[in-house]
């Protein structure tokens, strides 16, 4: 039997299993909605809700990607409340010369 069929046959094994899950507790809302049992209807809606934070507070997050924190910008409130244009050192891209898309390298095939 190859790798494939198994994880096939899995999956649906965990979809019918999902799927039976979600037909129950649809049962039972529908039970207790036709009970008139609202307080307890609120009671497991607050218990499902606290179940699933802290299911997510317990996942583990370490194999997730990084974000690399961004580049802070400089601070410009000095040049701002004194009226003077920019109290940041000119940088060597600064000019007023249009600039020119680098060129891009070739597309592999």
């Amino acid at each position: 039997m190859s790798r494939r069929v198994s994880t096939t046959q899995g999956r649906r094994g965990r979809r019918k299993i999902t799927l039976l899950w979600v037909a129950v507790m649809a049962a039972i809302v529908i039970t207790l909605l036709m009970m008139e049992q609202t307080a307890l209807l609120y009671v497991l809606a607050t218990l499902g809700v606290t179940v699933l934070m802290v299911i997510v507070a317990m996942a583990d997050l370490r194999g997730a990607q990084q974000v690399l924190p961004e580049p802070v910008p400089g601070d410009d409130a000095a040049a701002i409340g004194t009226g003077i244009s920019s109290s940041l050192p000119p940088t060597a891209t600064t000019t007023n010369a249009p600039r020119r898309p680098a060129p891009r390298a070739a597309k592999r095939r």
